[in-house]
């Protein structure tokens, strides 16, 4: 995703969201995006929050370096790649860059790539504590996350902070598989 300051230099987002509660884990923003810097924001979400399992990305030249598949490969993290020319296989994401487009980018002109910033943390912040999302039944994904870490009683050992009340943190590997549960018939 990309846009331009009022000067006409053109600046690149790079977003990350949890599929599991849409929540934005990180605005990168720069005049370029290399594989090297979107592996240095890999690190440090992954120092924050742990590694995930799975990472799905398009087809952009930083995501299909070899750098950054080398640097997958090393931590056992499995590598996805959308099919060119199918955005709706990164719904969510597709989703969130309309939201930053129309409440972000095209709501203000900026001069410089710090207020960029300042605005997309402000943004973002305010998309997961605030912003409700039909999907997660009108709630915003931190509420979401909290319910459903409340819900499990297994999980709170790694979620201390539903219970507590504190601010949520999370950590560790928060990624979901769906799983489907065939019903067997006794009778055959």
């Amino acid at each position: 995703m990309s846009d331009a300051l009022t000067d006409g230099r053109r600046f690149r987002l790079f977003n990350v969201i949890d599929d599991f509660n849409r929540e934005s884990l990180s605005i990168d923003i720069d005049t370029s995006l290399p594989a090297r810097r979107v592996i240095r924001t890999l690190e440090r979400m992954a120092a924050e929050r742990g590694m995930p399992k799975c990472i799905r990305f398009d087809n952009g030249p930083e995501f299909i370096s070899c750098l950054l598949q080398e640097w997958c490969e090393s931590r056992n993290i499995r590598l996805l790649y959308i099919q060119p020319g199918k955005p709706t296989q990164n719904a969510f994401v597709e989703r969130q860059n309309g939201s930053i487009r129309r409440g972000l980018l095209n709501a203000y002109l900026f001069s410089s790539l710090a207020e960029v910033r300042i605005m997309a943390e402000e943004w973002r912040m305010d998309y997961n504590l605030e912003r409700p999302h039909k999907s997660l039944g009108y709630l915003s994904p931190f509420r979401y996350a909290e319910k459903y870490y409340q819900s499990r009683k297994e999980d709170l050992l790694l979620y201390p902070q539903a219970v507590t009340g504190k601010p949520l943190q999370f950590e560790g590997n928060r990624f979901v598989d769906k799983i489907v549960e065939k019903q067997i018939d006794s009778n055959p």
